[in-house]
């Protein structure tokens, strides 16, 4: 079971998800509680570099600001909604996690992987697991929108996804991460999901 940690906002979030063998760290340059810019994100992430992967969060980025967050955070991956992916010039190489978000339209080709998520991304809201397990079954999904330590076993037998993504649902207040949570959330979406599908196969 492939775990991402996303909204890294202190270095103590970033030391939890190291801590418990999360598999990727997420730094969003979206509008959110979660913002950050990417000189700030860069510093953040420095302590991960080359043990997790360090994912760039961004939805509807203009050109301009896309390039800013490749120059100065470098990302691993770049994740965001579909539709920006097919707009905007990328550079060669960069892995990407695209989004498709519950109640879209279907599409009749789908890339070799997925987040699915809930219309609005770190609200909190549980997404449409009956989707999304549909989805799971045409490629890689991985499920967000509404997980915690309490759910998550639930929603990895509803949905069988190649991995889950929490925000909020490990956060002691909005934007601040726990980092109890988080070693709560990855236990229990170890002990649930099937064995080690660890950071090398997200490649």
């Amino acid at each position: 079971m492939w775990i991402k940690i996303c909204g890294m906002t202190t270095a103590a979030a970033v030391a939890a998800a190291l801590a418990a063998q999360a598999d990727a760290i997420g730094f969003v340059f979206a509008p959110s509680t979660r913002q950050l810019d990417p000189q700030t994100a860069a510093r953040l992430a420095a302590p991960a570099r080359g043990r997790v992967r360090c994912v760039a969060v961004s939805r509807h980025p203009t050109q301009a600001a896309l390039d800013e967050i490749v120059s100065v955070f470098a990302p691993d991956v770049l994740q965001a909604d579909l539709s920006d992916l097919e707009r905007l010039q990328l550079p060669a190489g960069l892995e990407l996690l695209p989004v498709v978000r519950a109640g879209a339209v279907a599409r009749l080709s789908l890339p070799p992987r997925v987040l699915f998520e809930g219309p609005v991304s770190g609200s909190g809201m549980r997404t449409d697991w009956r989707a999304a397990g549909r989805l799971a079954r045409a490629t890689q999904l991985v499920l967000a929108g509404g997980l915690n330590a309490a759910n998550v076993a639930a929603a990895i037998a509803a949905v069988q996804p190649f991995g889950v993504d929490v925000s909020s649902g490990v956060e002691a207040q909005p934007g601040l991460k726990s980092p109890l949570a988080i070693a709560n959330f990855v236990a229990a979406a170890r002990a649930a999901g099937t064995p080690a599908t660890r950071t090398e196969d997200l490649v």
